[in-house]
């Protein structure tokens, strides 16, 4: 791990995996999370050669915490100088919720650069919250109430999220794991990050993407609606949509095989 120095002094930790390998494939995590998410699909990764470069967001992970800049715009920002300092061509460019509409910011912000290939994980957008331009959201109040428990009770916040995750069954231990990722995350980013969903909308990003563009949704997810991901298949062109019939949110993670063979179809085709 490295850490890369974004436009406004933010540290930015960087994982680095195979660098000497030739396709590159670039991870961002959704919130409240981190990259530690996608261990099951970097070890199968760079089973299979590929250099894996996994990015934590500012204030997750072992970023640093400003206390400004959690805008979809400035996390561009940041995922640009990554993309800048390590010279990163012709990569695979994958995002998981509020991942994913970075992804979709990053391809109109900076015209895709160097990325051959979009992969949307359970991407939120257009938007998170509902709104009159888009109904398929979250209720705002509901919304409003993910960040009001984030400022006054951030531990059972998490709980509530991790518990969310799955629609399949999982142990205890692997349910606690990914409570234990969101804990990881500061204060400050997680209520940040949680506005930043609220008031952020990416529509207009769609037109933006000009390179094939896998999305992969579970039917069961309870925080990314199936009418959202069905706004971004019409909406990407040439864009192939795959569903999981029984999974969830956490779709890295549900039907973990299932989905790591799908993911690898869509990384290598």
């Amino acid at each position: 791990m490295y850490y890369v120095t974004s436009t406004d002094g933010t540290k930015i930790a960087v994982y680095d995996y195979n660098p000497q390998s030739k396709q590159t494939v670039c991870l961002l995590h959704g919130w409240p999370l981190s990259h530690q998410i996608f261990e099951y699909q970097i070890n199968r990764l760079t089973d299979c050669g590929y250099r894996v470069v996994a990015l934590d967001l500012r204030g997750f992970g072992r970023s640093d915490t400003p206390v400004c800049g959690y805008t979809y715009d400035q996390m561009c920002a940041d995922l640009f100088q990554v993309v800048r300092q390590l010279c990163l061509k012709n990569f695979i460019l994958v995002g998981f919720s509020m991942g994913g509409a970075i992804a979709l910011r990053y391809m109109n912000c900076y015209s895709g650069f160097g990325v051959c290939k979009l992969i949307l994980l359970s991407a939120a957008a257009p938007c998170f919250a509902k709104s009159p331009n888009c109904p398929y959201g979250k209720p705002m109040q509901e919304v409003n109430g993910l960040i009001d428990l984030a400022g006054t009770d951030r531990p059972q916040l998490c709980l509530n999220f991790s518990r969310q995750l799955f629609a399949c069954p999982h142990s205890d231990a692997a349910v606690d794991w990914f409570r234990d990722i969101a804990l990881s995350a500061s204060g400050i980013g997680t209520i940040k990050c949680a506005i930043a969903l609220r008031d952020e909308d990416v529509q207009m990003d769609f037109c933006c993407v000009h390179v094939p563009t896998y999305i992969i949704h579970g039917a069961k997810d309870e925080i990314v609606s199936n009418e959202l991901v069905k706004i971004q298949h019409e909406n990407i062109c040439g864009s192939k949509l795959i569903t999981l019939a029984d999974s969830g949110h956490g779709i890295v993670y549900d039907q973990l095989e299932k989905f790591n063979s799908i993911f690898m179809d869509c990384i290598s085709g």
